[in-house]
């Protein structure tokens, strides 16, 4: 096909992974549709296989693989090919069903955001043919994606909450599909304490808050008509019902999106200290750029003081706290009976390193978690004598059990020598299974040189 009529070239992945479900049933391609201008389809008229598998998708998926599309117009989350990159080519079936998908409850809000393209007065709901998504629909929709999804992001736009049956659909997802990691992102005010606390039992995985500021003053500056207050108390409920129960479920994050107006240090330290007290398991500053009367100026790009939280921003990485102490950071100490040689191994050979695992952070080190995520084992990633990577799960060690802050255990880990003789470098890093490796939030790896014989 011609590309002439874009602009630049672009890829995207969506359309072979995720399905989005507005609260009216229709299906879209991405969560960058707040008017729901890109259509895939109909769940009131079709099913998800047959929207997944139908002819608009084909085609997007065509258009993709060929460097572009007309369907997406303006959406952001393209992706944009430099002069001379080629598209990655995709096989048009991707399979019968999708394995990850948004679940729209509404469109309709109970605050408004300045100047943001979900907020009331836009009139977002008037480009929905419902206010409300259909629990059979929903029920139907679920039944028939659930065996294949992987994940359900229970939100897009407007307050998933709102709906009066939200609650009773995360409990629907996880009672007929345990293995779906459910997440969500509400600003919490919709909720009552009751409700919060009965969330935590739902068995969803991860929440979060969206609470912009640590004060009244600022929060509602941009959360308008919100309240402060509220939102605190039923992160606190989540929080203290999950503690009274002792699980480790959901995940609690404080999102807190940085403005003009709540980026200084005494807001940025009172808001540390508030997610500390509640015990939250995570605080995130996220950066825009818009209102752009109102974007913070303080942490624009290039500048140190960005750099003195970048391991704290949302988008970063994906273990990054901002809360005092509770970044994850560790010290791996590789114990060879000759320190400063290399490990000796003929090729093929199981090679046991003994190591020491030292926890520096405030918060203990899981050895087991519900669902296998967010359980923390060592890890050996096998790289080349310069480096290079070239297997980042290489091998793997369990904790012998939960390392608690400041606490050390020994770790062994079995180590295969690669079949090839040669040089190699073993770095040995934690990871938070199903997250991320601590070395993304800033924490300090260990390496090794292996010297493999034939």
């Amino acid at each position: 096909m011609s590309l002439n009529f874009l602009a630049t070239r672009f890829q995207c992945s969506w359309p072979w992974t995720t399905l989005v479900m507005l609260c009216d049933g229709r299906i879209v391609c991405g969560c960058a549709d707040p008017y729901g201008k890109r259509v895939l389809g109909d769940a009131r008229a079709a099913s998800v296989h047959e929207i997944w598998s139908g002819p608009a998708i084909g085609a997007l998926r065509s258009d993709l693989n060929a460097g572009g599309s007309k369907f997406c117009g303006d959406c952001p989350l393209k992706l944009p090919l430099k002069k001379g990159d080629v598209p990655v080519v995709r096989p048009i079936d991707a399979g019968p069903l999708p394995s990850r998908m948004y679940v729209e409850c509404t469109a309709a809000c109970n605050i408004s955001c300045a100047q943001a393209c979900c907020a009331p007065e836009t009139g977002i709901t008037r480009t929905r043919q419902a206010g409300m998504l259909d629990f059979d629909l929903f029920r139907r929709v679920i039944d028939e994606a659930g065996p294949s999804l992987g994940r359900v992001d229970f939100f897009n736009y407007g307050e998933a909450f709102l709906h009066k049956r939200a609650i009773e659909m995360c409990e629907y997802i996880k009672s007929r599909f345990p293995h779906i990691y459910l997440y969500t992102s509400t600003n919490g005010l919709a909720l009552t304490e009751a409700g919060a606390r009965r969330l935590v039992h739902s068995g969803i995985d991860e929440v979060t808050f969206s609470i912009d500021g640590a004060s009244q003053e600022t929060y509602v500056k941009y959360r308008q008509r919100g309240d402060f207050d509220k939102a605190i108390a039923n992160l606190r409920a989540m929080a203290d019902e999950k503690r009274a129960g002792s699980r480790d479920l959901p995940f609690l994050n404080w999102r807190y999106i940085l403005f003009k107006w709540n980026d200084g240090d005494e807001d940025m330290h009172l808001a540390r200290r508030i997610a500390a007290d509640i015990g939250v398991d995570r605080l995130c500053w996220e950066l825009t750029d818009h209102p752009e009367d109102s974007f913070s100026r303080r942490f624009v790009s290039g500048s140190s003081d960005l750099e003195s939280i970048r391991r704290e921003i949302w988008d970063d990485n994906n273990l990054g706290n901002a809360i005092p102490g509770a970044m994850p950071r560790a010290r791996i100490d590789v114990r060879t009976l000759v320190p400063g040689l290399p490990l000796i191994a003929r090729a093929g050979q199981l090679v046991r390193v003994r190591t020491r695992v030292h926890n520096l952070s405030t918060r203990a080190y899981p050895a087991q978690a519900t669902y296998g995520r967010r359980l923390v084992r060592l890890g050996a990633q096998l790289c080349a004598a310069d480096g290079t990577l070239i297997d980042r799960d290489f091998a793997r060690a369990w904790l012998p059990s939960a390392l608690a802050p400041g606490g050390n255990a020994d770790v062994p880990i079995d180590v295969p020598a690669p079949n090839q003789p040669g040089r190699y470098t073993l770095k040995f890093d934690l990871v938070s299974e199903g997250i991320d490796w601590f070395e993304r939030c800033g924490s300090p790896t260990t390496t090794k040189s292996l010297w493999v014989r034939g």
